[in-house]
C-alpha cells in the first residue's frame, strides 16, 4: 500500500512539473492535457486498488485469487464457491459482482479496437456519477494609451459551472455450457470478447446520436452545441463544402483535425477532385493508419447519416479535434450478473453486465458538422 502512496505523490509532482513547463512555453496546450489525461486515468487505477484492500486484512482476494474465484463464479454459480472465494469475490452497493481489475482494463483496453470515437477522444476514469467543468468568461482588451484619452477596455469575468453525467449500459451475453467448462484463459477471452463488442457498439452509437442526460444517454456530437456548416445544396455534397467544413474550424483544432462520416458518404467523397483534377480523397499507404481526405484522416461511423435525397436534411459529417473537443468518462467498477434458468433449455449461460460511462462534448469550437440541406 505504501508503494502505491509513494507512486500517487510521484504522479502528482510529474504533473505539477510539466505544467509549470507548459506555463514557461515548454509544452503545448495540447501536449499538457494529454499528459494530464494519462497521470488522470494512471491516478484513479491507483485510487481503486487502494479502496479494494484485503478482506480482513487477511491475504485473501488479492488479484489472482479475486480472479480464479471470479471464473468459478462464471462457471457454477456463487453457490459453489467456498467461503473464502466469496470472500475474495467483491460486490457492489446493490449486490452485483465486480468485475475484478485485471479484466475491468482488458475491456477497456479493448474498446479503443472497435470503437471510433473512444479512440479518437479524450477519456478519463472517475469513482462519481458526474464530474464538475467550471469555466470563466474571456477578458476583454483594447489598444490606446490611457495618457491620451483612450478609454480602458472593461469586462467582467463571469464564472459558469457544468456537469457531465456518468449514464448506465446494461449488456447481455449468452455462453455455451461447454464453453465455459473450458480453461480460465479461454473464459477471459470469451469474456473480454463479447463484453467489448456489446459495449462498443452500444457507447460508439450514443457518442454520435446520443440524446444526452435528460434521457439517461451520453451527449451525441450532432445532438450538441457544436455549430453546423451548410451544404450549398440540397441531397449531395461538393468539395468546396468540406472544404468549407474544414476551414470553419479554428486553426489550433484544425492542425489535429479529423473527417468522420458514414461508409456511403466516404465512397461520394472519393469521388471528389480539386480544381487541379486530383482526388482529394487518398487511401492508406500504411495498415492501421486511416486514407485522408484534402490531407486530413477520415474515418467511417455508421450512426452519422448518409447524404439525403432531395428534400431530406441530414447532418453528414463531423470535422475537428476531437480530442480536445469531446471527453468519455469511464465509471470503474463493472458489474456482472449471472443467469442460468433462464437459458437453460437452450445449454446457455446468460450474463448482464452493467457498465457506466459518459460522454459530451466539452469544447464546441473544436468541431463543425456538416448539414445538407432540404
Amino acid at each position: 500500500m505504501d508503494e502505491k502512496i509513494l507512486e500517487l505523490q510521484q504522479l502528482v509532482k510529474e504533473l505539477r512539473d510539466k505544467f509549470e513547463a507548459k506555463e514557461k512555453g515548454l509544452y503545448t496546450k495540447a501536449e499538457f492535457e494529454e499528459f494530464e489525461a494519462k497521470i488522470n486515468e494512471r491516478i484513479a487505477q491507483i485510487e481503486t486498488m487502494i479502496k479494494r484492500p484485503p478482506v480482513d486484512g487477511k491475504n485473501v482476494g488479492q488479484p489472482n485469487e479475486k480472479k480464479a474465484a471470479f471464473f468459478k463464479f462464471m462457471r457454477e454459480g456463487k453457490s459453489a464457491l467456498t467461503p473464502e472465494e466469496q470472500k475474495a469475490l467483491v460486490s457492489d452497493a446493490t449486490g452485483q459482482i465486480l468485475i475484478p481489475e485485471e479484466l475491468e482494463s482488458e475491456i477497456y483496453r479493448e474498446l479503443p479496437k472497435i470503437t471510433i470515437i473512444r479512440s479518437l477522444a479524450t477519456v478519463r476514469q472517475t469513482r462519481s456519477d458526474r464530474i464538475r467543468r467550471r469555466s470563466l468568461t474571456e477578458v476583454t482588451v483594447g489598444w490606446g494609451k490611457l495618457e491620451t484619452g483612450t478609454p480602458i477596455t472593461e469586462s467582467t469575468m463571469i464564472p459558469s459551472e457544468e456537469f457531465q453525467y456518468v449514464e448506465d449500459l446494461y449488456g447481455l451475453t449468452k455462453v455455451g455450457e461447454v464453453e465455459l467448462m473450458d480453461t480460465d484463459v479461454a473464459l477471459e477471452s470469451i469474456i473480454t470478447n463479447s463484453f467489448s463488442r456489446a459495449i462498443a457498439e452500444a457507447e460508439d452509437t450514443a457518442f454520435i446520436i446520443g440524446t444526452g442526460h435528460a434521457n439517461k444517454q451520453p451527449e451525441g456530437i450532432l445532438n450538441s452545441s457544436v455549430a453546423t456548416v451548410n451544404a450549398g445544396q440540397a441531397g449531395a455534397i461538393t468539395a468546396d463544402d468540406i472544404l468549407k467544413l474544414i476551414y470553419e474550424v479554428p486553426a489550433q483544432y484544425r492542425r489535429n483535425g479529423v473527417l468522420i462520416v458514414n461508409s456511403k458518404t466516404e465512397l461520394a467523397l472519393r469521388l471528389l477532385k480539386d480544381t487541379n483534377g486530383q482526388y482529394l480523397w487518398q487511401p492508406s499507404l500504411q495498415a492501421g493508419t486511416p486514407a485522408t481526405f484534402a490531407g486530413y484522416p477520415i474515418y467511417n461511423q455508421e450512426d452519422v447519416p448518409q447524404i439525403p435525397a432531395a428534400g431530406t436534411a441530414a447532418k453528414v459529417a463531423i470535422f475537428g479535434d476531437v480530442r480536445s473537443g469531446y471527453r468519455i468518462i469511464n465509471r470503474l467498477g463493472m458489474t456482472v450478473q449471472r443467469l442460468t434458468e433462464l437459458y437453460a433449455e437452450a445449454g446457455l449461460v446468460g450474463f448482464k453486465v452493467h457498465y457506466r460511462v459518459g460522454g459530451g462534448v466539452i469544447r464546441p469550437d473544436a468541431l463543425r458538422i456538416l448539414n445538407v440541406p432540404a
